[in-house]
């Protein structure tokens, strides 16, 4: 019977594997316009010579903060913004930049807790001496736009794209043609999946919830009822290595429409040992 469900489960994925390799429904980047309106950016790059609003960023204002790490010739130093107005990030998307007041350095996350410290907004650089280490500019606790790393001898090693938190590669389908009713999020960095993945029903609850690795689903991936939001249908776990090609998926957990679980693993007499 497990093996039965779980085949169902995998149905979904194998429909979008085939719409990815070339199905006539139409899939666009997560930065198309009208995908997500940002709003102007005057003031992050002012083409006209007017005065610039000081520390407003997209329209938002922020505060400037500093972070220095280590001391003598090896001490860095990071210079960014923060929201002078609590605000909620991005619930979908994976990683969340905020700065820890207690610990007094950037930290990132994926649950975000704002008594923790205010999420990052504006410029960020991180600089060792007169090398800038790390560039780039955040957009309520995500990174947006240009990033670019270099290491201690000031030579380019890494430069990637984000809109809002998503790599720019990220997919995105839609159920209607004004694209306003998100069908499925594919994340995409450098031309492998990385990060979190959405499917959500035509009522736009979620439908399909995980996370991939290197290309290759890792950790719990949950499917939900689509006419009770929030509730699950299972879970399944996952390798949690991407690079073990050994682990065999299993399902951890069901629950039945009426929220009363049905199956635990962990409480499976015959599961495999």
């Amino acid at each position: 019977m497990r093996f039965f469900v779980l085949i169902l489960f995998f149905l979904p994925t194998i429909a979008f594997s085939q719409v990815e390799e070339g199905s006539e429904e139409e899939m666009f980047t997560i930065s198309t316009p009208i995908t997500i309106d940002l709003g102007k950016e005057d003031e992050v790059y002012e083409k006209k010579k007017k005065k610039k609003k000081k520390n407003v960023y997209y329209g938002v204002k922020t505060k400037k903060g500093f972070a220095r790490k280590g001391v003598g010739s090896k001490a860095t130093l990071e210079l960014f913004n923060t929201l002078k107005t609590p605000q909620t990030p991005d619930s979908y998307v994976r990683d969340i930049y905020y700065y820890d007041t207690e610990r007094r350095q950037i930290r990132k996350t994926r649950k975000y807790d704002p008594r923790k410290g205010p999420l990052l907004h504006g410029p960020y650089s991180k600089k060792l001496g007169d090398i800038t280490l790390e560039e780039g500019i955040f957009f309520i606790g995500t990174k947006h736009g240009r990033w670019i790393r270099k290491d201690k001898k000031d030579i380019l090693i890494d430069k990637e794209k984000y809109y809002k938190g998503w790599p720019k590669e990220s997919r995105v389908r839609y159920y209607n043609k004004e694209r306003t009713k998100i069908k499925e999020i594919i994340p995409i960095e450098y031309g492998v999946k990385e990060g979190n993945y959405f499917y959500f029903s035509s009522s736009g609850v979620i439908s399909i919830q995980g996370e991939y690795r290197y290309g290759k689903k890792v950790g719990k991936w949950s499917s939900f009822y689509t006419n009770r939001r929030g509730r699950k249908i299972r879970e399944i776990q996952y390798r949690k290595d991407p690079f073990n090609d050994g682990f065999k998926p299993y399902i951890l957990r069901e629950w039945n429409s009426k929220g009363k679980q049905i199956y635990d693993y962990a409480k499976d007499k015959n599961r495999p040992q």
